[in-house]
């Protein structure tokens, strides 16, 4: 495999990391609930767990 003759340069190696940065995660607002969340994520409301805007697990399901 070819390997570089000589040593890149920190400018040059920083100049290519600057466009490497973490990205702003999407938040999505349910229609039901109102509540704002992580787009492709489960989320509670209270003791209830919902997820793509449907209750997945009531809480008084959970506890019981």
């Amino acid at each position: 495999m070819p390997n570089p003759k000589r040593r890149h340069s920190k400018t040059r190696t920083a100049k290519r990391r600057t466009h490497q940065n973490a990205a702003v995660p999407t938040l999505s607002k349910d229609p039901n609930t109102g509540e704002t969340h992580l787009r492709h994520r489960a989320y509670k409301v209270g003791e209830d767990l919902y997820y793509n805007g449907k209750l997945v697990i009531s809480g008084n399901e959970a506890s019981a």
